[in-house]
């Protein structure tokens, strides 16, 4: 029971973010983050929403740093 509520809490937590949150990194990054957490003992959930939130953020750093190339070479 206690596996299946943690699971519900997740899935609610990540259905109230995801209306928020812009898809560049996310569907890379879930991907990645499904596979090793099903590997790591069949979390396969949880990798996805942790790979989801990395890949997002290494997609927002990419972009600040071609946002700051572009505006140095003007």
């Amino acid at each position: 029971m206690k596996k299946f509520s943690t699971l519900v809490l997740t899935l609610g937590m990540l259905m109230a973010v995801s209306s928020q949150v812009e898809a560049k990194g996310c569907i890379k990054g879930a991907a990645v983050g499904a596979v090793a957490g099903h590997v790591a003992h069949h979390h396969g959930v949880l990798g996805a929403a942790a790979g989801c939130a990395v890949g997002h953020h290494e997609a927002n750093k990419k972009q600040a740093n071609d946002d700051n190339k572009a505006a140095q070479k003007h």
